[in-house]
Order: C-alpha cells, then sequence, then structure tokens
C-alpha cells in the first residue's frame, strides 16, 4: 500500500455509468490547469481507460484522485470491488476492446495497482522531464475467488484463443454501450453484468494458465483453476453472446459477427467449462466435429512473408478488402509489380460484370460470418492490367493475425496449367492437409511408437519394407506432386530422421527446394527454407552439387561451416545444416531413367545413433523407390499439362454476331489429376445459320481429349460441307466416328439458331445422348428442352436420330453444359437439374457473360469432372 497517495491530492467522485468516463476527462482536465498540453491529453486519455475499465467490470461507485508535485502527475482511480482483479494481456493497435491496461503500461512513465479493505487502486504517473522512473509493474492483484475447481482445456488453438477472446470483448463493450444508451437488445441489466463478471473470470483463469506455457506455443492443453460454481454464470456469458451475436448479423451493434470457427471454438470453449465442472471428461478442440464451413480447426497464423516467399500465385486482403500482400508469380501473371498492387481495392483484379456480385459476396461475409467460397475450389476470371480475363481457379482461406484480425489469402491457378491440383497454402501451411498422410501405421512402426529408431540396428526386414510402401503410397495417394513429397518427408522423419530436404531440378536447370520436413513442426516455418536455390555452377563442389550431378548416396558425418563454402550452392546448403542442426546426414540423387532430377537429404541431430557406411545401401534402396514415384508424379502432370493445352488450344473464337449474343466457359476438374473430353463450339454456316455445339467424350485422359479434338474437326466439317438440319449431321458424324475410332463413345448436342436480324428465331437441334439445352425467358421462365434427344455416338450408326425445333423469344438464354457443371456424387440427376434450372431463372436478365461466370462460381466450385458451357441470347436491334 506504500504507493497510496500523500495529502494534497485532489479528487472526485462518480457513479458507475458510462457518462461518468466523460466526467472523470473533465476533472482531470480542470485539476492539471497550466500542465503542459502533452500531459493533459495524455493523462485524460488514461484515466478514460481505466475508468471505463471500472464502469463496465467493477459496477461501483469510481473516485478519481490527481496529484501534482515537481512537474509529475499522479492519478488514482478507485473501485469498490477488490475481489475483480486485473488481467493485463497483450493489446494491439487494431484491438476493438481491452486495451485500457496496455496504454497504460506503454504511455505511463510508472504504474501500478493495490487492494486494500474494501477498495481496488489502480494508478499510473507522467514524468515530463528530469531522471528515468524507476521500474514499475502492475503488482499482486487479487485473484479471482474460490478456484477450487479444475478445467483441462486440450489443444487449445492459439491464434483462434486471441481472435475468440477479442470477439467475445468487442461483443460485450458494444452491448454496455448499447445498454447505456437505452437499447437491451434482450439482454437484462443482471444478465449482462453476470456476463462482464464471468468473462473476467474466465479471462483471469486463462491468464493465469498461459504463463506456465511455453510463449511459442501454437496449440496448448491448459489447465484453469475456475470457481466451482462458475457454470451458472458461464450459461450466462454464452445465452449473452448468442444474443450479440444475432445483433451484430442485424446490424445492431457496431461490431462484425464472427466467423463460424470463432462461434465454433467458443461453444466448444463453454462446453468443457459447464461440462467438467458437472464431472464429464476434456474433450480436446481437434477432436470436436465440426460443420464444413467452420474451417479447419487451428487457423493458421498470419504471416505476410509466407505469401511473398510462395511458389504459387498469392495475394492478401484484409477486412477492408484492401490487397496487403502478393507475391511475383501473382503479380506477373496478372500484369502488375507486387509493389504497385500492395494498398489498391481488391476489386482492381476483378472484372467489371463481377465486381457487384463480389462487394455483395464480401459484405454479406463481414455481416453474417458465413462464407460461401472460402475454402473452395472456384473457376473464375481475374482481370489483367491490360484489360483482358485470365482464366483462374481460385482458392481462398483464412488466416488470422496475432491481433484476432483475419486476412484473407486467395491463391490464383491459371486454368491452361495445373488446375485440377489441390492448392497449398502459402509457406508450408496447408488447411487441407492431413496430419498423418501415410494413414494406419504399420505393426512395425505402431511397435516403435513414434521413436528414434531408422536405419538402427533395430529396424527390421519388415519395418524397411514398411517404409518403403508407405512412401511409395504417398506420393501415389495424390495427383499434386509438393504434396506428395511432402507426405513421404513426414513419414522419413517420423521413422528415419529428424529432418529432411529435397530439392528438384526445374526447367532451364533451375533447383528449386519443394519441401523440408521436420520432426517437431514447432522448430520449422518452411517457407525461411523452401525455395529457389541458387545455381549449380563450375565452383560447385559440395555435397548437394555432387549429387545433383550423379554421386551418392554420401555420408556427412562432420558438417562444415558455411564460411567454408566455395559456391553460393554450397553455403545455402550449408546454412540449412547450421539453422536446422545435424551430428550426421545421408544426401543422395534422385535418378530415373538414366537422369538426375533431384536429391534428397536425411539428417540426424540431437545425440542420436548417427548414419554409418553401413546405411548407405538401405537409404540407397529407399531413394530409388522415392525417386521412381516422384518420376512418375511429373509424367502424370506432364500428360496431363499437354492434354489440357490441347484442350484449350481448341477452345474457338465466338463469332461475332450483332443481333446473337454468345458466351462460353471452360473449367478443369478442381478435384483430380484427370482431364475429360468436354468442349464446345460455335461457328456461322455459309447459309447464315448459327452452329451452337457442346459434347463429352467418355474418359479422363490424353486419349479422350485427342478423340474430342477430332470429333470436334469431323463436326466442323460435316456441317459446313453439308449445311443440312441437326439429326443428318450428327448421323453423318455418328458414321465416320464408327469407321474411324471404332471404340469412341461421347455425347454431343448440335443446334442450328435461324432468324432474321430483328426475329423472330428458332433452335432446331439434335441431341446424342446429352443433357437436354436449357431454355430460360427474360421473365425467369424455364424449360429443358428434351425433344430430338437419341442415342450417343459410338453406339448404333445406323439409327434414325431425332431433331426438335423450338421458338427463341427475345432476351431469352439458350444454355448448353456438360454433366460437370449440375452432376454431383449421389445426388439424383431430377434434383441437380432442378438447382440448375433455379439458378438461370434468378441470372435471366444479367449480361450474358455475368450469366456464365456466376453459373461457374456457383455450381462449378469443388467441381469434380470438366465443365463446358455455352450461351446464346437473341437480342433485337434498338
Amino acid at each position: 500500500m506504500g504507493d497510496l497517495d500523500p495529502p494534497g491530492a485532489v479528487s472526485r467522485r462518480f457513479p458507475p455509468r458510462p457518462e461518468s468516463v466523460a466526467s472523470a476527462r473533465r476533472f482531470v482536465r480542470a485539476s492539471l490547469d497550466g500542465a503542459a498540453p502533452e500531459v493533459v491529453d495524455t493523462a485524460r486519455l488514461l484515466v478514460s481507460e481505466l475508468v471505463t475499465n471500472a464502469v463496465l467490470h467493477a459496477r461501483t461507485e469510481v473516485e478519481v484522485s490527481v496529484r501534482v508535485r515537481g512537474g509529475r502527475v499522479r492519478v488514482r482511480v478507485d473501485d469498490h470491488r477488490p475481489s475483480r482483479g486485473l488481467v493485463p494481456r497483450p493489446c494491439s493497435p487494431y484491438a476493438g476492446a481491452g486495451r485500457g491496461l496496455a496504454l497504460v503500461e506503454r504511455l505511463a512513465s510508472r504504474h501500478g495497482a493495490a487492494t486494500g479493505e474494501g477498495r481496488k487502486t489502480v494508478w499510473f504517473e507522467l514524468w515530463p522531464d528530469g531522471p528515468q522512473p524507476p521500474p514499475s509493474e502492475w503488482g499482486a492483484v487479487a485473484p479471482p475467488p474460490g478456484p477450487d475447481g479444475t478445467v483441462t482445456l486440450v489443444d487449445v488453438p492459439g491464434a483462434l484463443h486471441s481472435a475468440s477472446r477479442q470477439h467475445r470483448h468487442t461483443l460485450l463493450r458494444e452491448l454496455a454501450l448499447a445498454a447505456a444508451a437505452g437499447h437491451g437488445l434482450g439482454v437484462r441489466p443482471e444478465e449482462l453484468a453476470t456476463a462482464h463478471d464471468a468473462d473476467n473470470v474466465l479471462s483471469a483463469c486463462v491468464a493465469a494458465a498461459l504463463e506456465e506455457q511455453p510463449p511459442d506455443a501454437d496449440i496448448r492443453s491448459l489447465s484453469l483453476p475456475v470457481p466451482a460454481d462458475a457454470a451458472p454464470a458461464v450459461l450466462t456469458l454464452r445465452q449473452v453472446l448468442d444474443l450479440a451475436e444475432e445483433a451484430a448479423r442485424d446490424e445492431r451493434l457496431l461490431t462484425l459477427p464472427a466467423f463460424p470457427r470463432n462461434r465454433a471454438f467458443h461453444q466448444w470453449l463453454f462446453d468443457q467449462i459447464t461440462g467438467q465442472l458437472a464431472g464429464s471428461p476434456p474433450t480436446a478442440w481437434t477432436v470436436v466435429p465440426r460443420e464444413p464451413d467452420t474451417g479447419p480447426p487451428e487457423p493458421v497464423p498470419w504471416d505476410a512473408d509466407q505469401v511473398r516467399a510462395g511458389r504459387v500465385p498469392t495475394i492478401a486482403a484484409d477486412e477492408e478488402n484492401r490487397i496487403i500482400a502478393v507475391n511475383g508469380p501473382a503479380a506477373d501473371m496478372l500484369g502488375w509489380h507486387p509493389d504497385d498492387l500492395v494498398g489498391r481495392r481488391l476489386t482492381t483484379l476483378i472484372p467489371e460484370h463481377l465486381r457487384k456480385r463480389h462487394i455483395a459476396a464480401f459484405t454479406s461475409l463481414l455481416l453474417t460470418g458465413r462464407p460461401r467460397i472460402v475454402g473452395r475450389s472456384v473457376p473464375l476470371p481475374a482481370l489483367h492490367r491490360d484489360g483482358r480475363l485470365v482464366p483462374v481457379r481460385l482458392l481462398i482461406q483464412t488466416q488470422e493475425t496475432a491481433d484476432g484480425r483475419t486476412v484473407f489469402v486467395a491463391q490464383l491457378t491459371p486454368r491452361a496449367a495445373a488446375s485440377g491440383q489441390p492448392l497449398r497454402t502459402p509457406g508450408g501451411s496447408r488447411s487441407a492437409e492431413p496430419r498423418e498422410p501415410d494413414g494406419p501405421r504399420s505393426p512395425a512402426a505402431a511397435e516403435r511408437g513414434g521413436g528414434t529408431s531408422g536405419t538402427e540396428a533395430d529396424m527390421s526386414a519388415l519395418e524397411w519394407l514398411s517404409l518403403l510402401a508407405d512412401t511409395g503410397g504417398a506420393l501415389s495417394n495424390t495427383p499434386n506432386l509438393d504434396e506428395g513429397v511432402r507426405g513421404a518427408g513426414r513419414i522419413l522423419t517420423q521413422r528415419l530422421a529428424d529432418w529432411c530436404a529435397v530439392d528438384l531440378i526445374g526447367e532451364h536447370a533451375r533447383v528449386d527446394r519443394v519441401c523440408v520436413v521436420h520432426r517437431d513442426p514447432g522448430r520449422l516455418r518452411p517457407e525461411a527454407y523452401e525455395g529457389g536455390l541458387p545455381p549449380v555452377s563450375g565452383t560447385a563442389r559440395g555435397p548437394l552439387a555432387r549429387a545433383l550431378r550423379g554421386a551418392g548416396p554420401l555420408l556427412l558425418t562432420e558438417i562444415p561451416p558455411p564460411g567454408r563454402a566455395e559456391s553460393p550452392l554450397d553455403a545455402h546448403y550449408l546454412e540449412l545444416f547450421e539453422r536446422l542442426g545435424a551430428d550426421s546426414a545421408v544426401v543422395a540423387p534422385l535418378r530415373a531413367r538414366r537422369t538426375v532430377f533431384g536429391a534428397l537429404t536425411v539428417a540426424r541431430a540431437g545425440g542420436r545413433q548417427p548414419f554409418t557406411e553401413e546405411d548407405l545401401p538401405l537409404i540407397g534402396g529407399l531413394v530409388r523407390s522415392l525417386a521412381l514415384g516422384v518420376d512418375n508424379a511429373r509424367l502424370h502432370q506432364e500428360t496431363r499439362n499437354i492434354a489440357e493445352r490441347l484442350q484449350r488450344s481448341l477452345l474457338p473464337v465466338l463469332p461475332d454476331v450483332g443481333h446473337l449474343r454468345l458466351a462460353a466457359r471452360y473449367a478443369a476438374s478442381s478435384t483430380t489429376a484427370q482431364v475429360g473430353g468436354d468442349w464446345y463450339d460455335s461457328f456461322v454456316l455459309p447459309g447464315g445459320a448459327i452452329a451452337l455445339v457442346i459434347g463429352d467424350v467418355a474418359g479422363h485422359n490424353l486419349d479422350a481429349a485427342i478423340t474430342m479434338s477430332q470429333l470436334r474437326s469431323m463436326l466442323r466439317g460435316i456441317a459446313v460441307d453439308r449445311q443440312e438440319p441437326p439429326d443428318a449431321v450428327l448421323h453423318r458424324l455418328d458414321m465416320a466416328n464408327h469407321s474411324l475410332y471404332r471404340e469412341a463413345t461421347a455425347t454431343c448436342v448440335y443446334g442450328l439458331v435461324k432468324g432474321p436480324e430483328g426475329g423472330p428465331w428458332t433452335l432446331e437441334h439434335s441431341s446424342a445422348g446429352h443433357l437436354p439445352p436449357l431454355l430460360t425467358t427474360a421473365e425467369g421462365d424455364t424449360r429443358f428442352l428434351e425433344e430430338g434427344a437419341g442415342m450417343l455416338l459410338g453406339m448404333d450408326p445406323g439409327t434414325p436420330r431425332p431433331r426438335a425445333g423450338t421458338p427463341l423469344p427475345a432476351h431469352s438464354t439458350v444454355l448448353l453444359y456438360t454433366d460437370g457443371l449440375i452432376e454431383r456424387r449421389g445426388e439424383p440427376l431430377d434434383r441437380a437439374m432442378e438447382r440448375l434450372r433455379r439458378h438461370t431463372a434468378a441470372l435471366a436478365r444479367e449480361p450474358l457473360d455475368t450469366f456464365c461466370d456466376e453459373l461457374l462460381i456457383t455450381l462449378g466450385a469443388d467441381n469434380a469432372d470438366d465443365i463446358a458451357v455455352l450461351a446464346l441470347r437473341p437480342v433485337p436491334p434498338s
């Protein structure tokens, strides 16, 4: 109590009401009349924060005392609730609540707190001049009363806990302000007071538990000393927060609602407290089932360096829709320099016809917390700086800053490249990546239970075979090369080494470190080690350079320091050992088809049994198996890229016919590495009719893509040469297909749109086993054109083919599409077609480009099959 004020201070008491904050500021300003302006301003700011805390949390009469002596200012704030202790916590500039104590720590020369008989005192001093003040701290304050219960929170994610706590404090603050203004929002004053008390107790308990934890842990298990009678208050807090969330969604509070993941975390937190106080066992957060839109159990911590260092084109935006980070591949793809994009609105990269939709969806996300495309792979166009459209596949993931803000990280994969690959979070943070990619562990591995043996004496032949099989399975179970290599690396670090690295040679002899995996993930930030390496120059003589030239496996038992390296590549390699630590290592070339295309490094540290010469033959066999898997994955991806480039090269330029608007889209599968035979086409016949074509060749491989190109070319030739009705053209196409490609089967719709510029127009079409065209009028009426349906191509060319004719009203839309747009596994086709009908009706009056893009965004997200869409709309001259 030695810091209590001596006589000479002026003081005033204030009631526990929000307006007392402004009254206390005026009192301090009057009491410091004649003091330096910056001192007065700082004192007023800090007393505002402390009186606000007292009004919100103590809810008793508040006494403010001010004393000036020798140019130094001392301000004291007293309340009459000593049991409500202070909970100092780190606070960022972006925090919406809980900044009071942090501001006092930062701005005051000295500060502290003390409790006495029926009183709690918080004070600060401002020393504008003179000697450096002695250090100070908040000091001991009373703990929450009755901590005679214990609640264990298992696997608490640090970033998510911080974000959820910050949001909880903000909601309660907004509710208190609304209640003071006479808007209770359905919350009674006593319930709000109980919620504040429960939140304070919970914060104090968590803060006490966190002091016992390592500061850099991402996921912790906490043992909380919770009052045994806290359950009713926690239930009230939960109910009050639910009402606050509802008010935030209705825009009745000046804060945004929580994202689903934060709400799920709060539900789990409150369930654990009330359940364990009632005798239930703990349940880890990481095993709690969650709804699909709640995202991964632990949000990825935000790090701008991860975006900038990533090899996948990536852009990050904040909650204000501004670009805050972009990497070189994304900027290059869209024609910008990275620095020129940072600070711009995200709409800079969105085509004009989709901007209104983006703004509406982003606003809805912030207001409701419900994501529509977050976490889904969506085909859509991006806007290049020169105005052209760049077809991409978009995957948005959320990341959390340390202060609880949300960052939206978007990966843009060009649809002309490997657009079907699963995407990875920049810098190695992969939200969709399983913790154990190798599935159930073998009996031999289970016996070791994650032990440290690798090539050590107790590793049996069965264990080696299991290791070979599991690393091969990691590569074959995913179509994505990076993910497969990383999965194999995790298996190696579980059973063989402390860490491993894989370097691959790419185009133009460029060497990339595609993955670094450590046994302890907390020791590693992949973005600091992965990426492009210095070239293999003539002066490079180190172990990695030798392995990349074909030498090895090489045993390293003495790792020299980087300063002894003879080339940049050698220095870079030795720095890896210096930073991760190693007592011994083996580096071996990855070789297939008589070509070295990379190297694997496995290392041990920390006093484990080092690698020896006896281990080299075994590791050599492991590397040969790994090299074969990597080579197969590369060949598979190259084949896919060739097929997709073939498909895209065959996509036509649509004819420009003034009174007939045309739009088309193509998107490869987002979930497989397969390429299908989907295609669309449109051209003008010599007689003036507009031909519409859509088709799908059976199969998902390069052969299907080649067959598709052959059918497309034959149909064009027959249609232009014969100029016959659609049924006759399909009959001739079937005959040619049967004669030249006897085993090829395909579906197809061929239609002709006829009519003068001012109308009327008709569509004549014939279908070879394809889904029926959909006609949508400007008023939103829809009809599937099921007439003219016949057998698919390649079955029986002698079967007669039907034909149908349909009038096309002005401003109506004819949609031709492939099954990838609508079909879903396990869903009846009728339901899928009805969903398509509803969406086209809602888009009936949208511009045709918007019509097509909206269909792909809404129905094509996470599509398991290729999608082709062709739309036509007759528009009479105005």
